[in-house]
């Protein structure tokens, strides 16, 4: 198996206590973009200098800017079925909790989809537990048809993003053809004997089937995949650890590895408490780990969901993270509920804030909110969207489709302060696109939303 749990101890043993001369070395070596060792990232995630970890977190910044500008990915989850038949100590879900389970029919699914889209949202991430009998994978499929055709008078949700139980290549091809965007999966903790202890008696306790689902669904025709830990179960030094691991399998044995990252640390949920859980991370532990993983991956997009509070939120922006989630309800049926004043939340969120707030905060703080699911729709994916990436000529389509989608957010749903904010940033960046082609382009799509014209981008 390719997570050699001997091979992460050792190497944690062997690099305790690093000298300023090997933590300066591996800073050079990042700052080259030539990569990083095993050793290397054990070095980083064992450094307790604050002015070494100053040094991390300025440079994770350089290289975070370098690489996406300042364009910042805004999406929403969307939960539609709470039934499940595993087990897993730290989740809300969990069979042994006795609550109302329900699963959205499909006019419930478009109702959802109505209120997200008036939102502004055009990037979904479908999620739900794991129940063959009560939301097998025709569920899903047909939650993705419902959600693709829906339409509302200001368009639609043009990708969605799939987060469900590991499941076979035929299933992910399946998903594929319905136009899926990237395909999630968290393993939870790479840490075996811990894996097997968080899911007692449950499908999911099968460690080696869930950790080689994205080799399924590579095989299924998926080039898109996103992991992600649930920070708070192991040793964050063995999770990122073994994170670099999986992503060198894929990439050897697939050509590319993760899309995309996701950092969600353990938090309160029905039944679950965080006293039995010596793991957690503080704040500082978190930030270092969020700007290791920029170091070790700087082309890989890293996630930051409502979990976290919006000031450290704001604080991992500038060194790592390049996709957040925007005025989130992770209940089931939760956004019409939130209209209805009794929402309904699986685990505590702690940015509550409407997405008009935190587009307005990004404006203020100098980045580029984007809507744009481009890539997507114009086959930019697996190693097609990364070769583009490592050249750096993806700015060029990704900078002017971030302004593109901040206009029609604008003027679709902003309020006044929200247009002016935008507009500034608008006028100012498209001033600064190097391309006098591009720049044009621009300029002319300007002028045709505001004449009503939508959804045309590079």
């Amino acid at each position: 198996m390719f997570i050699s749990h001997d091979y992460i101890y050792n190497i944690l043993e062997e690099t305790q206590n690093p000298s300023n001369e090997e933590i300066k070395e591996v800073l050079e070596k990042a700052k080259k973009r030539m990569g990083l060792s095993y050793k290397d990232i054990a070095i980083l995630l064992q450094t307790e200098d604050e002015k070494d970890l100053d040094e991390i977190y300025s440079l994770a910044g350089e290289i975070k800017k370098d690489i996406y500008g300042k364009r910042i990915v805004v999406f929403a989850p969307l939960y539609v079925s709470d039934h499940c038949v595993n087990n897993c100590v730290y989740c809300g879900y969990k069979r042994d909790n006795s609550f109302n389970r329900r699963r959205l029919t499909m006019k419930e699914v478009e109702e959802e989809v109505r209120i997200l889209e008036k939102m502004g949202h055009k990037r979904l991430a479908l999620e739900l537990g794991e129940d063959p009998v009560n939301a097998p994978i025709e569920y899903v499929l047909e939650c993705l048809d419902t959600i693709y055709k829906t339409q509302n008078e200001n368009g639609e949700i043009r990708r969605v993003n799939v987060n469900i139980a590991a499941t076979t290549a035929q299933n992910y091809k399946l998903l594929q053809e319905k136009g899926i965007g990237t395909y999630i999966l968290f393993q939870e903790t790479y840490h075996k004997p811990t894996y097997e202890k968080m899911h007692p008696k449950s499908l999911k306790g099968d460690y080696e089937y869930h950790l080689t689902a994205f080799d399924r669904a590579m095989e299924g025709g998926i080039d898109d995949v996103g992991a992600g830990v649930l920070f708070g179960l192991s040793d964050p030094r063995f999770e990122v650890l073994s994170l670099m691991m999986h992503n060198v399998h894929l990439e050897e044995k697939y050509g590319v590895g993760f899309h995309t990252i996701s950092v969600p640390r353990l938090q309160e949920a029905k039944g679950v408490t965080l006293e039995n859980y010596p793991n957690l991370l503080t704040d500082k532990m978190f930030k270092k780990v969020v700007t290791i993983l920029r170091l070790a991956l700087p082309f890989t997009g890293l996630i930051l969901s409502t979990r976290e509070s919006a000031s450290m939120r704001r604080e991992l922006l500038k060194y790592g993270v390049s996709q957040i989630s925007a005025g989130s309800s992770t209940g089931v049926g939760g956004y019409k509920e939130r209209e209805e004043g009794k929402e309904k939340q699986q685990f505590k969120t702690n940015d509550e804030r409407s997405p008009i707030e935190i587009l307005k905060e990004l404006l203020d703080d100098g980045y580029i909110p984007s809507y744009c699911t481009a890539c997507y729709r114009k086959g930019r994916t697996g190693d097609r969207f990364m070769s583009l990436a490592k050249s750096g000529n993806i700015k060029y389509v990704c900078e002017p489709n971030a302004l593109m989608t901040l206009l029609e957010f604008t003027l679709d749903y902003g309020d006044e302060e929200l247009h002016e904010k935008a507009l500034n940033i608008i006028n100012e960046e498209a001033e600064n696109i190097e391309r006098k082609d591009i720049k044009k382009l621009i300029k002319e799509n300007i002028e045709k939303m505001k004449n009503g014209e939508r959804d045309f981008y590079l």
